[in-house]
């Protein structure tokens, strides 16, 4: 089974500062609540560290991720590959009339059982997790 999201939200801010976060691989990595701790490594790629929660996985998974495609200031898409999983995330910013929308796509396939079932359980949390990490990043409220 295969997990696919698309949610949108809208910050009041221009498209440039929320790039500014999005872009930057770290602080994607820092608003996903499962995200133990990770590495940006000096080609920009970063290695995740999560703790899924899920009763096959008694360990820490290092996900290898990389942007694979950027366009400044209005899209970018990475690819996180494990061997219990592979995640692909797209972030599209468009300029609104109040600031910006910002529209995330994750598509997860999982290798073992429950890592599917989980992240179609907290996909939405952890979107909801985004959008506050960003607010708290830029100062607004949510």
């Amino acid at each position: 089974m295969t997990v696919r999201v698309e949610r949108s939200f809208e910050l009041p801010v221009d498209r440039e500062r929320v790039w500014e976060f999005i872009a930057d691989p770290g602080r994607r990595a820092g608003a996903i609540s499962v995200v133990s701790e990770y590495t940006v490594h000096d080609d920009g790629s970063a290695t995740w560290r999560l703790d899924l929660p899920i009763p096959v996985v008694n360990r820490t998974i290092a996900v290898e991720t990389e942007d694979e495609e950027r366009r400044a200031p209005e899209y970018v898409r990475f690819v996180g590959r494990s061997k219990v999983m592979k995640v692909v995330g797209e972030h599209e910013l468009t300029e609104t009339d109040e600031g910006t929308r910002l529209t995330n796509r994750f598509v997860v396939d999982g290798s073992l059982p429950g890592v599917e079932r989980f992240f179609k359980r907290n996909l939405d949390d952890e979107i909801r997790n985004l959008e506050q990490a960003l607010a708290d990043d830029l100062g607004v409220e949510v």
